[in-house]
């Protein structure tokens, strides 16, 4: 009778080991196809370069193509909802930045709820906006600006690439700590909001730092300010708007979503990926150069940041009394 028994146990402990082996099996051969990498904002924005970059990089690590996909509009609302409402396989993946965070709030009938039809991969980089402007503008400070502004009412348009992202956001909050006001002017991206900055059409944005680097670096735009609390390694000589603007601060972060129920085993491999290509010094000079930080996290740690930074924006966004465009 103890062989029987001994077998039957043996079966038992197999079949109960078989689900633990079948999601190793599975992430062991993820991914064997492409994968979607969807950016809800134009090509040629600071999303965009981020993006390609970093799946060049995923597609090198984990060999398989990481295609981006650029799915405009709506604040980038249509492209997270193409993420959200995808197979949670692991072959649709979102590129998430604060305006995600943003739209809880400045949205009132969004088709989801990015926290609860979510799942956290991976965060990407840390970065900062910066208040720029055409050197046609006769400013050269952010005190300067404040008071051209002031002196000439409804005349400033400020760019951003779309209600409700951090350039816009980094703008609302501007105008209510300074006591100004200016016409906001939304793009599909911070892409063609530049086409318009650079001639001077428009008069200033608050521009995630990859955008407008090269054109401050070679003086095609004017640089008045960083959004974070202090200077910038990569500006080193732009001061923080804080310092004009006391307790003024917009930090910007870039990473990486789900859909809900993405296998838990898909996410560690993502995240191990995403870990792995930011310790790359090829990696992190190209996004030095890009005036941007590493910021790997684990999935629990970049849930948090989002979650810290929906109640953040909710509190600007009700005070701005900001609607959709």
């Amino acid at each position: 009778m103890k062989h029987p028994r001994r077998r039957f146990l043996y079966l038992a402990a197999a079949a109960a080991a078989f689900p633990a082996a079948s999601r190793l099996a599975k992430a062991q051969t993820y991914p064997n196809r492409p994968v979607r990498f969807i950016v809800s904002f134009a090509a040629g924005g600071p999303n965009d370069i981020v993006a390609r970059l970093v799946g060049q990089f995923l597609s090198e690590k984990m060999g398989q193509q990481f295609v981006i996909e650029n799915k405009v509009g709506a604040g980038g609302n249509i492209g997270m909802q193409a993420v959200l409402s995808a197979s949670p396989d692991g072959y649709t993946i979102g590129f998430v930045t604060p305006n995600n965070a943003i739209n809880a709030t400045l949205y009132d009938n969004l088709p989801f709820d990015f926290i609860r039809d979510s799942t956290p991969v991976a965060g990407l980089m840390r970065l900062t906006n910066v208040m720029v402007v055409p050197p046609s503008l006769p400013v050269t400070s952010v005190a300067e600006f404040i008071a051209y502004v002031k002196a000439n009412p409804a005349m400033v348009n400020m760019a951003s690439g779309g209600t409700g992202t951090s350039p816009h956001m980094s703008g609302e909050l501007f105008k209510q700590m300074a006591g100004i006001n200016m016409i906001h002017v939304p793009y599909r991206g911070t892409g063609p909001a530049m086409n318009d900055l650079l001639p001077g059409r428009v008069q200033v944005m608050f521009d995630n730092l990859p955008g407008s680097i090269e054109h401050i670096r070679t003086a095609k735009l004017r640089a008045l300010g960083v959004t974070v609390p202090k200077r910038w390694d990569a500006l080193a000589d732009v001061p923080a708007i804080a310092e004009t603007l006391p307790g003024y601060e917009v930090t910007v972060w870039y990473g990486i979503s789900a859909p809900k129920a993405t296998p838990p085993d898909i996410v560690e491999t993502l995240n191990a990926a995403v870990t792995a290509v930011l310790a790359d010094p090829k990696l992190k000079l190209r996004l030095a150069g890009l005036g941007g930080v590493p910021m790997p996290m684990l999935p629990a740690e970049f849930g948090k940041l989002i979650a810290d930074d929906t109640e953040k924006w909710a509190k600007v966004v009700k005070l701005s009394g900001v609607k959709p465009e």
